[in-house]
């Protein structure tokens, strides 16, 4: 972990990879993006908005042996709404997401586009609309494009892969006859990203250290 000082207000801030090169900090909300030893304040990001999640930076959960801890969040927007991603940092240093909308969780971790059985990648790449219903074939599961839409990143906070500021991209989320669910992603002239996984509840990933509202009774999930 590298811990350093904020380049805009002085206060502490840290990092936990090099995989991981922006922090949003606690304090002035810069976004601080790191460059080897340099750091620079990129700008001030939005607040992310209160909202009844149970979620928040800190929260800890499982999948089968491995534990992680959600050290970053983003908010997309696009015309019909909004949700929230999670940047889920594992113990053994890689990363997932935990997408969060309208009270259902979808784990995600990325796929090389490689393996991605469709078309949709290379329109995508190319820039073109995906229509959708259009199939693909991830790791084995098939699946077809459920939504597809401009997105921008609004807000975020904690520790991130990239700079949010000005964040927008063309988002597919895909669909299988399961629980399985997929989001393929294109930013600018940045390369297609791929994200593979399946829908879980906060059971199933025994979150700990939730949210706690007046009323809703905290649930006491198996460490």
């Amino acid at each position: 972990m590298l811990r350093a000082s904020c380049p805009n207000c002085g206060a502490p801030i840290a990092f936990r990879s090099a995989d991981l090169p922006v922090k949003v900090c606690d304090y002035c909300h810069s976004s601080v993006l790191r460059t080897g030893g340099n750091l620079q304040a990129m700008g001030k990001v939005a607040d992310v908005p209160d909202d009844v999640s149970p979620l928040q930076l800190g929260v800890r959960g499982r999948v089968g042996a491995r534990g992680f801890e959600l050290i970053g969040r983003v908010r997309w927007r696009y015309a019909d709404g909004a949700w929230n991603e999670w940047l889920a940092y594992f113990d053994d240093g890689s990363t997932g997401w935990l997408g969060e909308s309208m009270g259902r969780y979808m784990l995600l971790r990325q796929v090389d586009p490689a393996h991605v059985e469709s078309s949709v990648v290379s329109l995508m790449q190319g820039g073109y609309d995906v229509p959708p219903g259009t199939e693909a074939m991830i790791e084995n599961v098939h699946y077809w494009a459920s939504d597809v839409k401009r997105v921008s990143c609004v807000a975020s906070e904690g520790e991130l892969p990239f700079n949010s500021l000005d964040l927008t991209a063309q988002s597919v989320d895909l669909m299988s006859a399961d629980e399985h669910c997929a989001s393929i992603q294109k930013s600018g002239d940045e390369d297609v990203e791929v994200f593979a996984g399946q829908y879980v509840s906060l059971a199933d990933i025994a979150a700990t250290g939730l949210r706690e509202f007046e009323g809703w009774p905290m649930p006491a999930y198996p460490a």
